[in-house]
């Protein structure tokens, strides 16, 4: 038989169930500010669960899934976890609202190798304020200890939504024309997308975190959290039907808006008509990035697009305004040539 000493317990590997349970129980509050209709039972479940209730004659759920890339480093780096979850709420939320879907509930995934409660609590408070922003609500999510499997300090996340839209209300993109007019949407910086590339640029500039980029340093820059959108446009959706929407993720204004577009259409976008924020220029200066690579790793201060029909350009904009949300008319729809790219991207 084992003597005493060589007993070994699952806290020795490694795993403290017992800082898992102190963490459910610190979050409990924020999870309870995301409570919205249609949410069944509480956290602990081995499922969680939503009633949709007769809201929809025809409802379809769409869902998304996505996390926050390489902008993790840095808020790992610096120490500044609180702004981290609502990037992974936004990049969810956003992408389900592209389709015109109302967000119902989130899931988030923390993984770790050494629970630290304190930092872990942060996030998850950062995740319930995502989710208060967006309507929905934080209805679980899986804590994950593992150790070796993550550098001391370390965690990764990764988050889950479902939308719901009735289904004559769908945006597919088949209603997009020749004619229709892009009006895009001012981003809070950039995003959770492009920082793989962005951590290379810090490493040649010597990462100069307090360097002022007109009213905030680069590190604030950098980390500000991703704009959420839901409330406003499911508001301008149920007033002014847009055509189709897009979010500005990866891929940046290259790949993402012609998603929505049929394939016999493409778009012409004027990149002189909204002004390049700082923090984008710093980024193209000290990397010496083309404009190509700039517009396809980057949302350059676009973060949303709307697609309308030109007739609908004026009440759209006012619209945008009254709701405090900063816009330009930055393309349009147009034919598509054979053997011509279908997004054609210039300074004018």
């Amino acid at each position: 038989m084992s003597s005493e000493p060589d007993r070994l317990t699952y806290r020795a590997a490694g795993v403290d169930i017992d800082a898992g349970a102190a963490l459910v129980e610190r979050i409990k509050p924020h999870v309870a500010r995301t409570l919205r209709t249609g949410v069944m039972g509480g956290l602990g479940g081995f499922g969680a669960l939503f009633e949709l209730g007769g809201r929809y004659r025809e409802p379809v759920l769409v869902s998304g899934t996505d996390g926050v890339g390489t902008k993790l480093k840095l808020a790992q780096e610096l120490g500044r976890h609180d702004g981290i979850g609502i990037d992974l709420v936004a990049m969810c939320v956003n992408d389900v609202l592209v389709q015109g879907a109302e967000p119902l509930f989130f899931l988030d995934y923390f993984a770790t190798g050494k629970l630290d409660v304190d930092v872990a609590e942060r996030v998850i408070a950062g995740i319930a304020r995502g989710c208060v922003l967006a309507g929905c609500a934080l209805v679980g999510g899986e804590t994950a200890e593992m150790p070796d499997m993550y550098a001391a300090g370390e965690y990764d996340l990764a988050g889950f939504c479902v939308g719901a839209v009735e289904k004559s209300a769908l945006l597919d993109g088949k209603r997009v024309q020749v004619g229709d007019m892009l009006l895009g949407i001012a981003s809070s910086g950039a995003h959770a997308n492009g920082f793989s590339l962005v951590r290379r640029i810090l490493e040649r500039a010597g990462k100069p975190w307090d360097l002022d980029l007109g009213g905030s340093t680069l590190a604030e820059a950098l980390l500000a959290p991703t704009t959420i959108y839901v409330k406003p446009m499911l508001q301008l959706l149920a007033e002014l039907p847009p055509h189709a929407m897009a979010h500005i993720t990866g891929g940046g204004l290259t790949e993402n808006i012609i998603r929505v577009v049929p394939a016999t259409l493409a778009l012409d976008i004027d990149a002189s008509a909204w002004p390049l924020p700082p923090l984008f220029a710093w980024l193209a200066e000290t990397g010496q990035l083309s404009d190509a690579e700039l517009w396809r790793t980057f949302n350059c201060g676009i973060g949303f697009v709307v697609l309308v029909a030109a007739e609908q350009v004026a009440a759209s904009s006012a619209w945008l305004t009254r709701a405090g949300l900063a816009h330009w008319s930055i393309g349009s729809v147009v034919p598509a040539r054979a053997g011509q790219p279908r997004v054609h991207i210039a300074r004018r």
